[in-house]
């Protein structure tokens, strides 16, 4: 079995394949627009690619997520495998998959950011390393209900030990449900508050273009790819955008949402980014109190920031002193290509923005009264 890449006649197939795995599905609007990728459309990569079986359909499947990244005013490819899913049948070709995502034309290195238990000693076979390289093995929490994360552990655990006594697919919130339901005005520290325009002419826009202008290799951060970002038709609600103005001035942001990583586990308030320029100290730790703040507003039982990098982690400050480190294996790998790694690349310092994490993870249940894409201006 050769592969191909992923076409839209895969989408049902594909969707089998997460569904036994007990990932989340996506629409036929969620692959169509995570095939409008301006990133991917760049350079002309494939959404992924299956492997198929005798009948031709997917019986094998890993994403392709291509990224803009910025030295200066120099631009460069990079791109993320995600959900590789391998079934028995078809054992071996993951090594196919990786292969693929690493060989592609027009990139300037293949990576992963969100590799788990088993699949994490995979990647090293494929001439790739341990990235970031002092904390590729570190997630950091903030437990904000230990009563729902120990009913949430307590629940896997009946799962795990007696699938038959309960319904592993039927979706529990535990004590969020309540809070999933209500509609409260938003409370921010000082100089935090919603980010709602993306325009090309923003004060984020402003942000974004001083942030390239330091000097670091950074992911594009750009109005252009936030919007694209913001419209994932499968998010329940758009992902939380905080800014840190000073002065009428954007100096950090954040992005989050709130995700659950089965039904029957409670909703955790993903951090997805969380940038400030490098003369702003205050702009991160006020937003991670930002962060916070709507956790308990929204019913989230824990915020979890799971790709951290040295920098970050020396912003964080008391926070990441405080913070509970989960993880423990290797999940960022990297491989660069042509040299990048010491030429524009070599300062590039990765957040969960950088991985697969913004279009991987399961929604939580929709609010009753949800807000729109519409509510962020572009």
């Amino acid at each position: 079995m050769s592969l191909r890449p992923f076409e839209p006649d895969d989408h049902d197939a594909v969707n089998a394949l997460h569904r036994g795995v007990w990932w989340p599905e996506r629409s036929h609007a969620g692959w169509a627009w995570l095939a409008t990728n301006p990133a991917r459309l760049d350079i002309g990569a494939p959404s992924g690619w299956v492997v198929p079986d005798r009948d031709g359909a997917a019986a094998a499947f890993m994403g392709n997520l291509v990224q803009r990244v910025w030295k200066d005013e120099r631009l460069h490819h990079v791109a993320t495998g995600f959900s590789v899913i391998v079934p028995p049948a078809v054992r071996g070709k993951s090594r196919a998959l990786i292969r693929a995502v690493l060989d592609q034309p027009n990139i300037a290195a293949g990576y992963t950011l969100n590799a788990n238990p088993k699949s994490a000693p995979l990647y090293a076979r494929h001439g790739m390393r341990a990235w970031p390289a002092r904390t590729n093995a570190l997630k950091l929490s903030w437990i904000v209900d230990p009563i729902d994360c120990l009913r949430g552990r307590l629940l896997r655990e009946a799962v795990k030990r007696a699938p038959h006594l309960t319904d592993p697919y039927r979706e529990r919130f535990l004590r969020s449900d309540r809070a999933l339901g209500r509609v409260r005005r938003p409370r921010f520290p000082s100089l935090v508050s919603t980010l709602t325009d993306l325009s090309d002419g923003s004060p984020y826009c402003d942000f974004w273009r001083a942030l390239k202008g330091e000097g670091r290799a950074v992911a594009d951060r750009s109005p252009e790819i936030l919007r694209w970002r913001i419209a994932d038709p499968d998010q329940a609600e758009p992902p939380l955008l905080l800014a840190y103005t000073r002065d009428g001035a954007v100096t950090g942001y954040a992005m989050a949402i709130q995700a659950k990583a089965t039904p029957i586990d409670p909703v955790f308030l993903e951090v997805l980014d969380l940038v400030a320029l490098e003369d702003e100290p205050h702009a991160i730790p006020a937003l991670m109190r930002a962060l916070m703040d709507q956790a308990r507003t929204r019913g989230a039982a824990k915020v979890r920031l799971q790709v951290v990098n040295e920098e970050l982690k020396r912003r964080l400050g008391a926070w990441a002193l405080g913070a509970r480190h989960e993880g423990g294996w290797g999940h960022g790998h990297l491989r660069f290509r042509n040299g990048a790694d010491a030429g524009d690349l070599a300062t590039w310092s990765p957040t969960p923005f950088d991985g697969d994490h913004g279009v991987c993870q399961r929604p939580a249940p929709r609010r009753q009264r949800a807000t729109t894409g519409a509510d962020l201006r572009a």
